[in-house]
């Protein structure tokens, strides 16, 4: 058994140590720990049970698979039959408090099969017996007809006897054939059963007959004794007795299912707990007295976890820690560094977005925090409405305390699903919607813009035309300027954090020649800055755009970077010669660059006038869904078809659009924002675990 205190629970405690909100991922060591043979079971339980720990030379999903331990095979077979034969669903992975078994969980394992296949054992027994009585029912009714018994029907001389089923669409054909020398008897009304008989001499030609019809002979029962009245009477009790014989042992199965549930569930997981242990075994580096574990291990907890193997192996281990630039192959670009991110529970419900893309590298910025605010603020902007706000607000509530059922599987998506709808309730109020209603909020925007503006108005924020005269669609053009600018903003954190990562990876030359690092940001910043001014200088013809020499280096300069960024590059890094494949060449290439410079950051910055168009869309159908239901209240039945139409639009509102308002964010983050940095991706910290989900 097992030395470790049981209801320990995995890496909480890690979690805890790690921290709040990082930036960047938290810090790794490797760790090579040798322990005795003696110990192994215990150190390999308290790190699967911790998930603190991912090996080096074990995938910790492989590491899930059955143990091929033939031991352990055994008894897991034994007890997954016991388990189906009482229909009892099995665990496929260890539980949180699973102990490895010893010779008392395996007295109990025999105890309990033998019990159980004991009773399966008798089940067939008497399934068996059911299936030949039936049989032999089913047969002897087919004789019900004869009024003499067969037996001495059968020792007549010169008569011969064929029992069976023929197709009846050849039972006239048969008489036809044989003429005089044979008499067909049907056994039942409509059936295929028939008796034929023939003279001793006459059986030849009868059995070449009905050979060539395919005729199927039925064994009469060996216990067919007098009338066929007391053949079934017979037959009959011997069906019921068998029958009530399965009804008391299918009593006893659910008598067993109650008793015994709870300890196959618990031995299951005990063995597979043991067999995982058992398979890890031959995958680690070992002597006849010694393991070397080696892995990684967040550094704040290397310390702890130290300790606490310590106190395990009773100081029966050796450790040795690396940093990752200690490691020859993680110097060399051959592995990987995992990563592990730290974060609170807004931040973290959204790392499943960035994971889905791929993992950060190791050392660089962690983009889940920026994702967190700008999924939250575009999925808000889109689709603002108080009602149908409020109503994701309570979904994301309901999810996050579900513990199991339907919603408990979306457990994840809980935090994500309520910020996003404050930002929409946020939204709501300021376009003044609720559950499509155009009207509820007019009063209280009234008095509130008028207080602090002097200006009554129905809504803050108008982006429907419709609604108001004049100003409202200047106002629109705002909202879609205002759009463009959050792209600006999320396309500017992007090249940020792409020249932050590369010169913590020391790749100085991208960092500074190429569209997503320095030169051409510079271009994207200066190209935003004139159109700025010409935007400003339309708008008020006092301030005139003017082009000048600072214009010409201020595009100049970074493009040069971008054209020559390739070759300066090379030159960095002392490659010769610099122009590798030609004078001309380059220049073309430099050209493609170049102009894909300018489309990419283009199209990047465009592509936010979608936010304001599904702001716009969500808008249009919310004014159509309240024009319907408004419309329909006057007319007969009016008030019932209003509110199907109220229900039904807002739910279509919710459920599609909702979605399709989700996808756009997670798309704007991912081509506008991700394509920036993501030039390579990380390796997730897998940690192994017994459990695969905690």
């Amino acid at each position: 058994m097992s030395s470790m205190e049981p209801g320990v629970n995995e890496l909480r405690y890690a979690n805890k140590l790690h921290g709040g909100n990082k930036l960047r991922p938290v810090k790794m060591k490797q760790i090579e720990l040798t322990v005795l043979s003696r110990d192994f079971d215990n150190v390999i339980e308290f790190l699967g049970k911790r998930g603190a720990m991912q090996f080096a030379e074990t995938d910790a999903a492989n590491a899930l698979n059955t143990s091929t331990d033939s031991h352990i095979r055994e008894i897991l077979d034994k007890l997954y039959a016991a388990a189906a034969f009482l229909s009892l669903p099995v665990p496929l992975e260890p539980e949180e408090d699973s102990t490895l078994p010893g010779e008392a969980e395996e007295s109990l394992v025999n105890t309990i099969t033998a019990a159980i296949m004991s009773l399966n054992q008798n089940e067939n027994e008497k399934i068996q017996k059911k299936q030949k009585v039936e049989k032999a029912l089913d047969e002897a009714k087919a004789f019900s007809s004869l009024k003499a018994s067969f037996s001495d029907l059968d020792k007549l001389s010169y008569l011969t006897f064929r029992i069976g089923r023929l197709d009846p669409k050849y039972h006239d054909e048969v008489i036809t054939n044989l003429s005089d020398r044979a008499v067909i008897i049907p056994l039942e009304e409509d059936g295929d059963r028939i008796m034929a008989a023939a003279s001793r001499k006459g059986r030849f030609a009868l059995d070449s007959e009905l050979k060539r019809l395919n005729f199927s002979s039925i064994i009469v029962p060996e216990d067919f004794k007098g009338i066929p009245e007391e053949l079934l009477a017979g037959l009959q009790d011997s069906l019921k007795k068998t029958e009530d014989e399965l009804r008391e042992i299918n009593n006893r199965k659910v008598r067993l299912r109650e008793e015994y549930s709870k300890s196959l569930e618990s031995l299951i997981a005990s063995f597979l707990f043991a067999g995982i242990i058992e398979q890890l075994k031959t995958r680690f580096t070992s002597t006849k007295s010694a393991y070397l574990i080696s892995g990684w291990i967040p550094a704040d907890i290397v310390e702890h976890v130290i300790q606490e193997l310590e106190k395990i192996t009773e100081g029966r281990m050796a450790v040795r820690s690396f940093d990752p630039d200690e490691i020859k192959s993680i110097r060399e670009g051959r592995e990987k560094v995992p990563v592990l991110l730290s974060h609170g529970k807004f931040i973290k419900g959204f790392e499943g977005v960035v994971f889905s893309y791929g993992a950060p590298l190791y050392g660089t910025i962690d983009p889940t925090p920026f994702v967190a605010v700008f999924f939250t603020v575009l999925f808000g902007i889109m689709f603002g409405d108080l009602g149908q706000g409020f109503v994701l607000f309570l979904l994301g509530i309901l999810i996050g305390k579900s513990s199991k059922g339907f919603f408990s599987k979306f457990k994840k998506f809980s935090t994500p699903l309520i910020a996003v709808s404050i930002t929409s309730m946020i939204m709501g109020l300021l376009s003044g919607s609720v559950f499509t209603n155009e009207t509820l909020l007019i009063a209280s925007a009234r008095a509130v813009t008028g207080y602090l503006t002097g200006k009554p108005m129905d809504r803050i924020l108008a982006i429907m035309p419709l609604h108001e005269s004049g100003g409202s669609v200047t106002k629109l053009f705002y909202f879609f300027g205002f759009t463009i600018s959050v792209g600006v903003i999320l396309n500017s954190m992007g090249l940020v954090i792409n020249i932050v990562n590369l010169f913590s990876l020391k790749r100085y030359d991208k960092a500074l020649f190429s569209k997503t690092g320095l030169a051409g940001t510079l271009f994207f910043w200066y190209a935003l800055f004139r159109a700025v001014c010409f935007i400003l200088s339309v708008v008020n013809p006092a301030m005139p755009f003017i082009f000048g020499w600072y214009d010409i280096c201020g595009f100049a300069i970074p493009a040069a970077g971008i054209f020559f960024g390739k070759e300066l590059r090379r030159l960095i890094k002392g490659e010769k010669p610099v122009f590798g494949e030609g004078f001309m060449v380059f220049v073309m290439k430099g050209i493609v660059e170049i102009l894909e410079t300018v489309s990419t950051y283009i199209s990047n910055t465009v592509s936010f006038l979608r936010v304001g168009a599904f702001a716009l869309s969500h808008t249009v159908l919310s004014f159509i869904v309240f024009f319907f239901a408004e419309r329909v209240s006057g007319i007969t039945a009016g008030t019932a078809i209003s509110i199907f139409i109220f229900i039904l639009g807002n739910s279509i509102i919710i459920l599609l659009e909702g979605l399709i308002v989700a996808i756009q964010v997670v798309r704007l983050q991912y081509y506008e924002f991700f394509n920036k940095f993501f030039d390579e991706t990380g390796k997730e910290f897998s940690p192994f675990r017994f459990r695969k989900v905690i």
